[in-house]
């Protein structure tokens, strides 16, 4: 139960107190008018007593009386009427409802930090007029009249007549039989006589005369003057506050007076007319009323309850208006408001009267009421004793001297019956119940207890079941009131007293009063569980209020526990507010419910959550308080109900109309006012994406445009990471390579995966697209309209330097316009784009693009959307797109979008802190220009290595001129722009259409090539990637302008070579177009237009080349060794073997017939393809499918330039076409592809060195270890191959016929490269061990590579004829040619005495010998190429093979001699034939 303003003892105590009848002379009624209160009102905040009072048992033992209260009532001779009695209660628990500043309980139990009322002081006040409501019964005498006090006031004309008058109503009342209310303790009542001065108005000494006249006549222990009304006028002075202790007792003497009231003169009838108003026009009965119990007025019959504020179809209004308000200090409430119970209280009154007033309760009970008890307890006891037998009790002897007025015995059934047996009131055991009933007011509870105990005994014997219950009641709570606690309390005893109370006796009202008894003693032994048992037990159908406050008490013992149950507190405190709301107290429903919903919220019990909100939501409109009605409707739509689609909508509808009613005035006013939040539909902030500027226009006709960044694609991190390190790299080369500080990505597009830490730049009169998600979570479909942003804007005019002197601009908003729709937009500042209708599906997610068009510049703030919310249901619609009939309701949704935690101190580490997010934050720029890509004949398809020409079209659609712009892309070698050079332009077509079937390629009518045309060509011509030899990813092109700026509305057409990947498979092309404005703008200096092309490339061609040294040397002149001479002259020239092997690896998935190899180029500074050496033939090389063609031609170095820096910067293109028709290869397109060919994967493994080193000799100073550089250079050479081709394919019945162009790049001799990427084998997984790393080993070369320092060639005669008869040795001169193929000096050693060292030597019969010496040891210089004349002689005629000298080189400043091996793979074989 909830904790009391009482203790139990205090609250016991209370219950049962002494009551004192009262009998007033209309002249004493005039004197205590006066203050506004009637006489027992008078005595009521005085009647406890402050001191001890003391008395002595019959064993003449002193007990010592504590606290008394004395209950001092006016006579009434009827009880009131069972409605009256019930709208007494009801509007005492109704009146007394729990203030706001009431500090809340809150309990911890487990997950549940509950907020619940400490106290319930509705239930304190129901308790005690409840218990105070008891009447008088034949079975007990607690509620009996124990004295009566005759009041007489002084200013009668012969007070003691009238004294004597009093006293024959009182003796009339009690003894006459006519009357059956009030009942009487004892016959001899005690009289107390009282004289009522009136100082104010009255002779004081004949007031004291009269009162020693009553002395003389009654004596001094049973009369008292009392003066009162000492002020004089009534009225209060401002120097001295008089307190009122009346107000807090003056409902509860309302509710008191009704049972008190009387039909005789002396009576007040202001209680009862006033109450006699909610009784339904009843009349009241006769005086005479039946004994029966079960016949009292509080014996609640559902049937007879009567009709509440709220029942029976009464409008909220009318409820309202008769509801009281919260008040009633210490829980206490009045039924009805009094006629005394208004104005001021004792305002006659000083502080004097106070102090007489308690001096004369005080001297009524010490010398009037306690004598009197102890004198009829002493009587009672001798009585008792005096009738003691030898029975088995102490009356059972007895009871045949008293039974002659008993009623017959009866059967055991009908004693069990309430009424089955009556004792007459000098029965004996009746004697010992009011022996026990006096020892209990007087606190004597160990003698109370005993004679409750032996009553008891008897009453069951005789099968009187109304009184044992009786009995057992007081003996269980006497036993508890015990000092010092000799035994444990009998629950049994109240068990047994409510089960015989309810089920034997069928008086509820008894059993209630011994459960609310049990029920708080139990609790002040925290027997919670049993407390809440009984309470429960106690519930019933008639009566709901009686129900309700059980209800709730048994779930306060729930929760009061020692380890609370939540769950079941919940539980009760539901149906606790159910039986309230059945009862008509919808405050106190709302409470319950709203406490129990603290359980059920959030813990995934959805069907009985939206059960109490939606309760809480009727209740909280029936009492007049939308707000929190809608607050309650709102929690039942946002969560994900488990509802029927039926009820979803029942409670969609309620929610509608209840918002409606509670923003109905601040839409019928002009009022500034604030649009309420929505629940419906579900917006979540985070998924929010805004796009700033124009949409796309789609392609038209041919033209495709740039895809740039819409809503409709999904954002990849990576991606956009591209993107932003695109921008950045034009950015910087357009900054003369430094990226800027106030450097900020463009976004176009942001979302929660974008970096939205910097405010957001958009352009004046350029849209702001937002796009929100809306979520449906009801099964049933939702119709939204005037859909619209809600937004704050601040002008700002950024074209003016910032300084102090402007002053701040005023914010405007669009609140008033949405908030009343009929209200002229802002179109000046910012077009707000509305959707007329959006309708949503149940359960549907469905995005909601809406759009702004700003005007001005400034800081726009988008705050959230407002909208029409109503029931999609179906059928036909209004013209506001509102279903007829249909709820709608206007309301927004703040976008509120958190940004992403911060996770880099340790403090933002340690707790749960957020950036910002501010792309709902944007800043209006100044115009800037506009562009938009088209592009024409854009293929999705391409062969590798296929060349198209397609053309790409710039538009400015703004109103602001263009200039700067470059062109990015991270595939630079897939396209090239335009034409390079005065030539190119001259033959670049005006349209595309002009171009359409003509080659990509510049072409010159020529026959199949025997020597290979050259040109030089600058790198710098194609871009200052050149330079480098390779193109790097990612650069940017600019694009020439007709006089550098585009203009307003102008559009300009160039031609794009496109190129296809090497690799096959999808390919995604990333471009990135940027521009710049040619006015300053302080806050947004260029744009980009981005565009992604999806390319599909087949594989076409697949080439592989390898290069090796020729086997002969030319030799013009004879060489002379000279240090001098430069390794570049021509008889020092080299040449070598290119072999170029291609294969068709089309799979013909595109109907290509053939490929034709047309044309073979090379590009170097150094070599130069200078013939083919194929066979003879048709050279216009044809492959079929998986056919493979072999191509040999021989590469000479180039010829010397001048020694210009210009000239040592040129490459030398070599074309060998093959067919009748050359490719310039220098032209555009094809050296555009060349130099924006991405790095080969050898040369980015290997590091080749630059040409320019090639030029550079080694000093004798070189250190061995410069070696490996040296023998390197050796076999590495820098040849670029370009394999032009075309494809034949039929198409639609047509043939076309494609182009292309492979590049190979060879860099080592006798190493082959493929123009296919080879895949790279996965590296298994290695256990890493954690070692420390070896000191790195010595950069030697090696042995294959020291091989290549010497070129070798045998110059001799393929056939020497000899005749042997006439001599017999045949001497051949032969000439041994050595070429030094290293930039440095090398030392050779020419030994002849070796037998041939042939892989497959062919010898003819007999020997053949090396005349002369058999060593040489020759120094050649760098480059240098050296003979050396040499003899054979053979003996006989024959085939032999000449290849047997061995060569063996180092470089001089080495120590170690390497064998070189034979580069000649074929044996040096002479034919001997004799004559």
């Amino acid at each position: 139960m909830a904790q009391c303003v009482q203790s139990v003892q205090e609250f016991i105590q209370d219950s049962f107190v002494p009551m004192v009848a009262v009998l007033c002379s209309e002249d004493a009624e005039k004197v205590t008018r006066k203050n506004n209160l009637n006489f027992p009102e008078l005595l009521r905040p005085f009647c406890r007593l402050t001191s001890e009072g003391h008395l002595r048992d019959p064993n003449n033992q002193l007990v010592v009386v504590r606290s008394l209260r004395v209950c001092v009532t006016g006579i009434s001779t009827r009880p009131p009427h069972t409605a009256t009695l019930r709208a007494a209660l009801t509007n005492a628990v109704a009146t007394c409802q729990p203030p706001d500043t009431t500090s809340a309980n809150v309990i911890t139990a487990g997950d549940y930090d509950l907020n619940i009322s400490a106290t319930t002081p509705w239930f304190e006040a129901y308790r005690e007029i409840f218990l105070q409501s008891m009447p008088g019964s034949e079975h007990e005498f607690l509620s009996h009249y124990l004295a009566c006090m005759l009041v007489v006031s002084s200013s009668e004309t012969v007070p003691l007549d009238q004294f004597l008058k009093l006293s024959q109503e009182q003796h009339k009342i009690q003894h006459s039989g006519e009357y059956t209310h009030p009942r009487w303790f004892i016959p001899n009542t005690l009289k107390y006589y009282v004289l009522l001065h009136d100082i104010s108005d009255g002779d004081e000494q004949r007031a004291e005369s009269v009162y020693e006249d009553m002395k003389q006549r009654y004596g001094s222990q049973a009369c008292y003057l009392l003066k009162i009304n000492s002020r004089q006028g009534g009225a209060v002075g401002s120097e001295e506050q008089i307190p009122d202790p009346w107000s807090q007792y003056l409902q509860k003497t309302h509710t008191q007076e009704v049972f008190d009231d009387t039909a005789s003169t002396n009576s007040i009838d202001n209680d009862l007319n006033s109450s006699s108003k909610m009784d339904d026009g009843d009349t009241p009965t006769k005086d005479g009323m039946s004994n029966n119990l079960d016949e009292h007025p509080l014996q609640l019959d559902q049937s007879a309850e009567p009709v509440l504020p709220g029942q029976g179809g009464e409008s909220l209004e009318g409820e309202e208006a008769r509801d009281p308000k919260p008040g009633g200090p210490g829980g206490g409430g009045g039924a009805v408001a009094l006629p005394s119970s208004s104005g001021t209280h004792g305002a006659w009154l000083t502080l004097t009267d106070h102090d007489r007033i308690r001096q004369f309760i005080q001297e009524f009970t010490f010398r009037g009421l306690l004598p009197h008890i102890e004198k009829n307890i002493r009587q009672l006891n001798d009585q008792l004793v005096s009738r003691k037998g030898l029975s088995r009790s102490l009356f059972s002897a007895t009871k045949k001297w008293f039974g002659g007025g008993k009623v017959p015995e009866k059967s055991i059934s009908e004693l069990k019956n309430t009424a089955g047996l009556l004792y007459p009131p000098e029965a004996p055991e009746l004697q010992i119940r009011k022996m026990a009933d006096l020892c209990f007011l007087v606190q004597h509870y160990e003698l109370a207890y005993s004679c409750y105990h032996t009553a008891k005994k008897d009453f069951l014997s005789d099968q009187a079941m109304l009184y044992a219950a009786g009995a057992l009641e007081m003996a269980a709570v006497s036993a508890f009131l015990q000092p010092g606690a000799p035994r444990p309390y009998p629950a049994h005893y109240m068990d047994t007293a409510i089960q015989t109370y309810r089920d034997v006796c069928k008086n509820m009202m008894l059993a209630e009063r011994c459960a609310l008894l049990s029920a708080e003693i139990l609790k002040s032994q925290a027997k919670y569980s049993d407390a809440a048992t009984l309470l429960i037990k106690m519930t019933s159908e008639d009566s709901d209020l009686r129900s309700a406050l059980l209800l709730e008490q048994a779930a306060h013992c729930f929760i009061n526990m020692r380890n609370p149950m939540v769950r079941k507190f919940a539980f009760h405190m539901i149906l606790a507010g159910h039986r309230y709301s059945k009862a008509g107290q919808r405050r106190h429903a709302l409470r319950c419910y709203c406490q129990a919903l603290q359980v059920y919220r959030g813990k995934g019990w959805s069907l009985a959550e939206d059960h109490i909100n939606f309760t809480i939501g009727r209740q909280s409109y029936t009492l007049q308080q939308p707000d929190n009605a809608a607050a309650a409707f709102r929690h039942i739509l946002i969560n994900d109900s488990q509802q029927s689609p039926t009820q979803q909508a029942a409670f969609l509808r309620e929610y509608l109309y209840v918002y409606k009613s509670v923003n109905r005035p601040s839409g019928e006013t002009d009022s500034e006012g604030v649009l309420p939040q929505l629940p419906l539909p579900c917006l979540n902030s985070a998924l929010t994406r805004v796009f700033f500027g124009h949409e796309r226009r789609l392609a038209e006709g041919e033209k495709q445009a740039a895809t740039h960044v819409t809503l409709d694609q999904e954002c990849d991190a990576d991606i956009s990471r591209l993107w932003i390190r695109l921008e950045e790299q034009v950015v910087a080369m357009v900054n003369r390579g430094v990226v800027p500080q106030s450097f900020q990505p463009t976004q176009a597009c942001l979302s929660q995966h974008t970096d939205n830490l910097r405010f957001p730049l958009a352009v004046v009169n350029e849209p702001i697209i937002v796009e929100v998600s809306f979520r449906n979570p009801l099964r049933v479909p939702l119709s939204l309209s005037d859909l619209s942003l809600l937004w704050k804007f601040t002008p700002e005019d950024f074209s003016r330097l910032p300084d102090n002197t402007h002053p701040s601009s005023q914010s405007i908003t669009n609140e008033k316009e949405v908030l009343n729709p009929q209200t002229t937009p802002k179109d000046d500042v910012i077009t707000t784009e509305v959707i007329a209708e959006f309708n949503m599906s149940p359960e549907e997610t469905k995005l909601a693009r809406l759009k702004l068009l700003p005007h001005q510049t400034g800081e726009l703030r988008i705050l959230g959307v407002v909208y029409n919310l109503g029931t999609g249901d179906s059928g036909n619609s209004s013209a506001e797109g509102l279903p007829v009939g249909g709820l709608s309701v206007r309301g927004r949704q703040d976008l509120e979008i958190q940004g992403p935690r911060l996770n880099q101190t340790k403090e933002e580490k340690t707790s749960v802190k957020h950036g910002s997010d501010h792309r709902l934050d944007p800043i209006i720029t100044p115009p800037m220009p506009l562009l938009e890509v088209f592009f024409l004949h854009f293929p999705t398809a391409l062969l590798c290595g296929e060349l198209r020409k397609a053309w790409v079209e710039f538009v400015n659609v703004s109103g602001v001129p263009l200039a700067g712009l470059r062109v990015a892309s991270t595939h630079p070698h897939f396209f090239t722009l335009g034409a390079r050079g005065g030539q190119g332009q001259a033959r670049t077509p005006l349209s595309p259409a002009a171009s359409e079937h003509n080659s990509a390629y510049k072409t010159v009518s020529a026959p199949p090539s025997t020597v290979a045309a050259l040109t030089l060509v600058s790198p710098a011509e194609f871009g200052a990637r050149g330079a480098a030899g390779v193109g790097g990813s990612g650069g940017s092109e600019g694009m020439p302008l007709p006089g550098q700026v585009l203009q307003p509305g102008e559009a300009l057409q160039v031609p794009m070579w496109l190129r296809g990947p090497d690799t096959e498979g999808v390919h995604e092309i990333h471009f990135l177009f940027y521009y710049e404005s040619t006015q300053k703008n302080g806050k947004l200096s260029h744009r980009v237009l981005r565009h992604t092309a999806v390319i599909c490339a087949i594989r076409s061609l697949c080439v592989r080349a390898s290069a090796c040294r020729s086997n002969t040397l030319a030799l013009t002149h004879t060489p002379t060794p000279a240090p001098a001479q430069t390794p570049a002259q021509d008889h020092r020239s080299g040449s070598m073997l290119v072999f170029v092997d291609v294969e068709n690896v089309n799979t013909s998935e595109v109907g290509v017939r053939e490929f034709h190899i047309v044309q073979v180029s090379s590009c170097s500074r150094h070599w130069r393809l200078h013939t083919c050496i194929n066979p003879a033939g048709d050279k216009d090389s044809k492959l079929g499918s998986r056919e493979r063609g072999k191509l040999c031609f021989r590469a000479s170095r180039c010829k010397p330039q001048e020694a210009t820096s210009d000239a040592e910067n040129k490459l030398t293109f070599a074309d060998l076409n093959l067919g009748n028709e050359q490719i310039v290869s220098s032209s555009t397109p094809c050296a555009d592809f060349f130099f924006r060919r991405g790095p080969c994967p050898d040369q980015k493994r290997c590091g080749v060195v630059a040409g320019a080193a090639w030029g550079q000799g080694l000093g004798s100073g070189t250190v061995v270890d410069d070696s490996l550089a040296v023998v390197k250079k050796c076999s590495e050479i820098e040849l670029d191959l370009i394999v032009l081709w075309k494809a034949y394919v039929v198409e639609d019945n047509k043939q076309l016929i494609l182009e292309g162009q492979l590049h190979v790049t060879l860099q080592t001799i006798g190493k082959e490269v493929c123009s296919l990427t080879q895949k790279e084998e996965s590296q298994e997984m290695v256990l890493l061990k954690f070692k420390p790393d070896p000191p790195p080993p010595l950069a030697r070369p090696s042995q294959e590579q020291l091989s290549h320092l010497i070129k070798t060639c045998l110059q001799y005669p393929q056939t020497y004829q000899h005749s042997f008869p006439q001599q017999s040795l045949c001497m051949v001169p032969v000439t041994l040619m050595l070429s030094n193929c290293s930039l440095a000096q090398v030392d050779v050693i020419i030994d002849l005495r070796h037998k041939s060292t042939s892989p497959e030597p062919l010898e003819a019969c007999g020997m053949f010998v090396w005349l002369g010496q058999t060593q040489y040891k020759l120094q050649l210089a760098a480059q240098e190429v050296r003979c050396v004349r040499l003899r054979v002689c053979f003996t006989q005629p024959g085939v032999y093979n000449l290849g047997t000298p061995r060569v063996f080189a180092k470089l001089a400043h080495s120590t170690n001699m390497y064998e070189t091996s034979q580069q000649s793979a074929l044996p040096a074989l002479i034919v001997i034939d004799g004559v």
